[in-house]
C-alpha cells in the first residue's frame, strides 16, 4: 500500500523558505506575462537566487544563465520549484534526485502521488499544489505581497 501524500506543516514550509538561498525553477519561461516568470521574478526580488531550468531557453532569464536540466547545474540547489504539468512531475523528481536537490516545491495545480512517493523514498522533501510566492507572503511577509 502506498502512503498518501501529506503536505509539510506551515512551520516546516516557513523553515524551507528561511533556509533556501537558491531556487532552480523548472519550466521557467522567458515571457514576462507567464506565471512562472512572474513568480520567479517575485522570489528573486525577495532575495532568492533563481536558476532557470528549461531546454528551450537560450539566453539569460532574470539575469541568470539557463540550464536545460537540473543535472547540468554545477552548484548546490536548495529548492526545486516546478512549473510543469502534473504528469511531468515524476520525471522532474527523478532529475532532482540525480542533481542532489533535497526539496521540491510543485506549484499550484501540480500534483502527483507517485512522484511524491518517489521523492519520499529518496529522502527528498516535497510540497505540491501550492504557490511559493503566496506561501512566502503568508508565512514570512505577514500577508504582504
Amino acid at each position: 500500500m502506498i502512503a498518501m501524500y501529506e503536505a509539510p506543516s506551515n512551520e516546516i514550509v516557513k523553515q524551507w523558505l528561511q533556509e533556501t538561498k537558491t531556487i532552480a525553477v523548472v519550466g521557467l519561461s522567458d515571457k514576462p506575462d507567464r506565471t512562472s516568470y512572474q513568480i520567479a521574478e517575485t522570489m528573486q526580488a525577495r532575495g532568492y537566487r533563481i536558476l532557470p531550468v528549461n531546454p528551450m531557453l537560450k539566453t539569460d532569464v532574470l539575469g541568470e544563465k539557463p540550464y536545460a536540466a537540473l543535472e547540468e547545474i554545477p552548484e548546490k540547489i536548495d529548492l526545486v520549484n516546478v512549473f510543469r504539468r502534473s504528469e511531468e512531475l515524476y520525471s522532474v523528481v527523478e532529475s532532482a534526485i540525480k542533481a542532489g536537490a533535497k526539496r521540491i516545491w510543485a506549484q499550484q495545480g501540480v500534483y502527483d502521488e507517485q512522484a511524491a512517493q518517489l521523492a519520499k523514498e529518496n529522502g527528498v522533501e516535497i510540497l505540491m499544489d501550492q504557490c511559493i510566492a503566496v506561501a512566502h507572503s503568508v508565512l514570512l511577509a505577514g500577508g504582504k505581497h
